[in-house]
Formats: C-alpha cells, structure tokens, sequence
C-alpha cells in the first residue's frame, strides 16, 4: 500500500498545470506544427502561465496570512 500524498489539492493542481506548461513549451520547442497549432499551443501555454501565477498569488497569501497569524501561546500575565 503506497502512502497518501502530502500535497495539498491546490498543489497538486499546480503541479498538473505546471506539467501541461511544459508540455507545451516542449511542443513549441519542437516545431514541426502547423502556424494555427502554434497559436493554439501558445494559447494554451499563457492560459496555463495564468494559472500557475493565480496559484502562486494564493498560496503566498495564504502563507503571509499564517506568518501574520497570533501565536497560539496564551499570553503571560
């Protein structure tokens, strides 16, 4: 039995979106496409770049609001 991944759905969606950018980097690399393939495939990879970066944006929030978060400790008085 494999253990459950630690990584969070939002990771794991930025992990898939990350791997399809490179895909198409990969494509486009490549060559060998037709010009209409070409946009497409451009399209595609900005949409995605979109993505990762919305990704990013959101985890740095979220990681900015835990840092900002109280302590936990109860306060001496």
């Amino acid at each position: 039995m494999t253990p459950p991944s630690p990584s969070p759905t939002e990771q794991r969606s930025f992990d898939t979106a990350l791997a399809a950018l490179e895909t198409c980097v990969r494509r486009l690399e490549a060559g060998g496409m037709s010009l209409a393939d070409a946009v497409a495939t451009f399209e595609r990879g900005v949409a995605l770049q979109q993505e990762c970066q919305e990704l990013l944006d959101a985890t740095e929030r979220r990681v900015e609001e835990l840092s900002a978060s109280p302590s936990t400790e109860s306060p001496s008085t």
